[in-house]
């Protein structure tokens, strides 16, 4: 195959220079040749972190679906993705070199009637651990639990499972070699799974500032998924009639989603960008995420590497297009550091050194 040539300003650092690509990788030295493919604001290839291949509105998809919300990310240039959970055996995706890198988290597990139907393991006390250790066998170092969800009980957000139960299984996970993600709408979850040593929490809207302290001393990860966070008026007005506390709940959280998240920010919490395609949102948008991150009170710098070389060298990938480096990356007209609404609109999308959109 011959060699490609990309030059341009290269993020994070953005110094001008050529890329050239040689069966998948990136080199500094000049390949005679070389076919320009694109010439812009080149950013390592970005990073959805909390995505659902192979989720619809009724649980698990089929291969076709999934593979069109592959195709849509890709485009959108998401070429690492983190799953969130999904209903779906994703695990085909890794024969596919055309579509983005996948690390899967397998199935959500929930307690029993106490999460969306069909998307989860849903599993009674004293079933989570087990439940934990199968998942971290199946997926690719990550497992999903849902933390909170509504309880027609109390008819409000309750945790799904005792603290107890929640560290026992942390420390199953851990013991795997898998890392623990928790969907956590409320408060009352946080504290024990923080305690407990959890990697990361996924929307996080219950923090309060001793909470996000609690995560700095631990180094827990938050995804705020952004986009999803507004859409609680909705959820406050679908739960009004049944479950006003839920409803006042959900409206609060949505109140202080801002002062929340750039608490977080300003702590120092390592924050990624998510834009739970497949869950609540539709596919390809994680420049929509980068851009309400940013909405928030992030740098325009701070929510792009969110989503790019920050997020990249969390999940264990290369965070700079350095010599070596496999050749995921995006091409931009317009530096996105300055105007991040050009993240929507990719030049030259190049994933394992094949020029795919």
């Amino acid at each position: 195959m011959a060699a490609l040539r990309v030059s341009g300003p290269v993020l994070p650092d953005g110094e001008v220079r050529d890329l050239y690509v040689v069966a998948g990788r990136i080199t500094r030295e000049k390949q005679p040749g070389a076919e320009t493919v694109a010439s812009g604001w080149v950013v390592p290839g970005l990073v959805d972190a909390h995505c659902h291949l192979g989720l619809n509105d009724d649980g698990g998809t089929t291969v076709e679906e999934t593979e069109q919300q592959a195709i849509d990310d890709r485009d959108a240039g998401a070429l690492l993705i983190r799953d969130a959970g999904s209903a779906a055996d994703t695990s085909w995706i890794d024969d596919r070199d055309d579509l983005p890198r996948l690390i899967r988290a397998g199935r959500h597990i929930a307690r029993t009637k106490r999460y969306i139907r069909n998307y989860a393991h849903e599993v009674e006390p004293g079933e989570l651990a087990a439940h934990v250790a199968q998942e971290a066998q199946r997926g690719d170092g990550w497992v999903k639990l849902v933390g909170d969800w509504i309880s027609r009980d109390t008819g409000d957000l309750a945790p799904s499972f005792a603290p107890e139960e929640f560290a026992e299984a942390i420390a199953v996970a851990h013991d795997h070699g898998a890392k623990v993600t928790a969907h956590c709408f409320g408060t009352a979850v946080l504290p024990g799974l923080i305690e407990a040593g959890i990697d990361c929490i996924e929307h996080g809207t219950g923090l309060t500032p001793d909470l996000v302290g609690a995560m700095v001393e631990h180094g827990t990860a938050l995804v705020p998924t952004v986009m999803q966070v507004d859409k609680f008026p909705e959820y406050a007005e679908a739960g009004a009639e049944k479950f006003p506390d839920y409803s006042a709940t959900m409206t609060d959280l949505f109140a202080r989603r801002r002062e929340t998240i750039m608490t977080a920010y300003e702590a120092g919490v390592p924050l990624y960008a998510g834009s739970d395609g497949g869950g609540v949102r539709k596919h390809g948008n994680i420049a929509g995420e980068v851009v309400a991150m940013a909405g928030l009170g992030m740098t325009n710098e701070a929510a792009l590497g969110a989503a790019s070389w920050r997020a990249r060298e969390w999940l264990g990938w290369n965070a700079t297009l350095d010599e070596g480096a496999p050749a995921d990356l995006v091409v931009y007209d317009a530096d996105p550091r300055v105007d991040l609404t050009v993240l929507a609109r990719p030049a030259c999308v190049m994933l394992r050194g094949r020029v795919v959109r």
